[in-house]
């Protein structure tokens, strides 16, 4: 399996997963989702808005390359974040349906990557202005590993708060083989 196929199953664990995270937040009332408990960016509202941030500001980044301009189009015209802990969306509504765009964006902007396209360097700045340049390879496989980071501190924190997500492993969407 190459590279590229792990991603688009990495971008449909991601869509799926976030749907679930945010069907159990749903179910708390706005008090709960912004209560401070302790996590590193506050509340579940908080982590979810984080993870929202870091996925606004990688994926305006893939935008700049020939695979990503097309298809990251609608990202790539959104304000860019200003801090990891900004809080772009109060209201878990609005939050979610920002999450589906860009859950959607995802799974479009991988679907057509090539093996080629993800071998190549991306040259970027950090947040904090810092240069860098790496292998958009390791960049995408940074990029997941971070939504499904935070998405776990987020199902302990919706555990916490009385709402159970369900199944969360990647296992229950990888096929059987014949």
């Amino acid at each position: 399996m190459s590279q590229v196929h792990l991603f688009q199953q990495m971008a449909a664990y991601n869509q799926w997963m976030n749907g679930k995270v945010y069907e159990a937040a749903g179910r708390l009332d706005p008090s709960e989702l912004s209560r401070d408990r302790g996590a590193f960016f506050g509340s579940i509202l908080g982590t979810l808005n984080h993870i929202v941030v870091g996925d606004t500001l990688w994926l305006k980044r893939f935008a700049t390359l020939p695979s990503g301009t097309e298809s990251l189009q609608k990202v790539a015209a959104q304000p860019t974040p200003t801090s990891l802990d900004q809080i772009l969306f109060d209201d878990l509504g609005k939050l979610r349906d920002h999450r589906r765009l860009l859950d959607d964006e995802i799974v479009r902007w991988v679907g057509g990557l090539k093996d080629s396209d993800v071998d190549q360097a991306l040259a970027y700045r950090t947040i904090e202005g810092q240069s860098s340049n790496k292998r958009l390879s390791y960049l995408i496989q940074h990029f997941f590993n971070h939504q499904t980071h935070h998405r776990g501190q987020v199902s302990t924190l919706l555990s916490q708060a009385g709402e159970d997500i369900g199944v969360t492993d990647l296992l229950a969407l990888i096929p059987d083989e014949s």
